[in-house]
């Protein structure tokens, strides 16, 4: 096999290959982040006009949960790919997968040209979406990981975390600016430009394809396959790693949960209920975004030197205690407060989200890692992703009080912690008894 300088164990193949990922995490998540805030500020209005202001942002925050609930079906698909073909190809397949069904939702119809036909439509789309972002993670955290320099798993995988935040800042710029230019027309057209920007993904799936090589670690693990691991590795994963999967998932739904919650359930909360302008809180939710760029790479850092589930558990505990002051300062309806709720949450969230890449990798034999660590992560997407800014809508309609979602995200932190405990002494228990993977997960504990 021909090496490009990303497969030569350079420093600077590292870099490149990291930087690739990275790239793969923004663009795609972009992508999907956009829908998020199209559904809390517009789509009600554009593909669900018949009903209320309530009953229309509900209506579009469930399109954007179906998109969740076939994350572990792209997932399983890329996962038999990534665990059998390479983690390349799969990645390629979702990058463009998302690239096409993102252009499609900027060049839809509105209810009003063509009926009932664009929310069905919409909804088809969302589900391209979500299929193609169930894939994506997996392919780009696997191409970060593997490539990584020895002590650098944490760090390296960081900087597809980052990706997804970048891809935060990169939505909300991007419909803070078509707000200034479009004013009014934001809702009749001017929504459909950040989704136009598809076109991205499809030029970063080629590059991806021409300059980037399968990771070493896929090629090594391929020498050493039996026929049966190679059938399918979803198979294996349900079989012999069921559990593992279920306490990943269960392990970080409460990020995700809080993550969707601050990023899209408190944009409309903030700006329907509490009366905040619309830009405030788009900028707000950008900065603070932004802080993460520095938080989720020191913690992955820092995950390298003391342990994965050290650092995660402080982001799970910091959540549990955080979660009723949290929106008590939301509540405040200052800019002040929100930035202040939204700052100590994310920090939290960074203390999870930096060490996760390597810590799921690392949970997993490599034969079937893209599959088990892509539906470990997007068990947790269905129910603690998706759901989350439609359940707040509801609790806060149903009881009243913001104080209602505290209490969502504090049980979640329970189940999280729960699970930690048992993948610590699961770990304990594979230090005993070194497995054949070449990542040892107790080493990590």
């Amino acid at each position: 096999m021909s090496q490009s300088p990303a497969s030569t164990g350079s420093a600077k193949g590292h870099r490149r290959v990291a930087v690739a990922a990275c790239l793969a995490s923004t663009f795609e998540w972009y992508d999907y982040f956009i829908f998020g805030i199209a559904a809390a500020l517009v789509f009600g209005d554009v593909f669900f006009p018949a009903a209320s202001p309530v009953a229309g942002v509900l209506a579009a925050f469930a399109t954007f949960a179906v998109g969740f609930l076939v994350r572990p079906v792209g997932a399983a698909l890329a996962g038999h790919v990534g665990d059998k073909y390479g983690r390349k190809p799969a990645l390629v397949l979702a990058l463009a997968t998302m690239g096409v069904a993102t252009i499609g939702i900027g060049l839809l119809p509105s209810y009003a040209s063509i009926g009932i036909l664009a929310p069905i439509l919409l909804v088809v789309l969302r589900l391209l979406q979500g299929i193609a972002v169930g894939a994506q993670w997996g392919g780009a955290m696997l191409l970060a990981t593997e490539y990584a320099p020895p002590g650098k798993r944490g760090l390296y995988g960081s900087f597809v975390q980052m990706g997804v935040i970048i891809g935060v800042v990169s939505a909300n710029f991007s419909f803070i600016v078509m707000q200034k230019a479009t004013g009014a027309s934001l809702s009749t057209w001017g929504w459909r430009l950040p989704f136009l920007a598809g076109v991205l993904v499809l030029i970063l799936a080629w590059f991806i394809h021409r300059k980037i090589e399968e990771t070493p670690e896929f090629r090594s693990s391929q020498g050493s396959r039996d026929r049966g691991s190679e059938r399918s590795p979803v198979r294996q994963v349900l079989r012999n790693d069921r559990a593992t999967v279920l306490l990943a998932g269960g392990s970080f739904a409460v990020h995700l949960a809080t993550f969707y919650i601050l990023i899209t359930g408190t944009l409309d909360y903030a700006t329907r209920e509490l009366g905040m302008a619309r830009s405030s809180v788009l900028v707000v939710t950008m900065i603070v975004a932004g802080a993460q760029l520095v938080t989720i790479p020191l913690a992955a850092k820092i995950s390298d030197r003391v342990g994965r589930l050290r650092v995660y558990t402080i982001g799970v505990v910091g959540l549990l205690v955080w979660a009723v002051p949290m929106f008590l300062l939301i509540d405040t309806a200052t800019v002040a407060g929100l930035a202040t709720a939204q700052l100590v949450g994310a920090t939290f969230l960074s203390c999870i989200y930096g060490p996760q890449a390597a810590l799921f990798a690392e949970l997993f034999d490599a034969k079937v890692r893209y599959t088990g660590a892509s539906l470990g992560y997007q068990v947790a997407s269905v129910f603690g992703g998706g759901l989350a800014p439609f359940i707040m809508v509801l609790l806060l309609e149903s009881t009243g009080t913001s104080l209602s979602v505290s209490a969502y995200i504090m049980a979640l932190a329970v189940v999280a912690l729960l699970s930690i405990v048992a993948l610590a002494r699961r770990a304990r228990s594979a230090a005993a008894t070194p497995p054949p993977a070449p990542i040892p997960v107790g080493a990590q504990v």
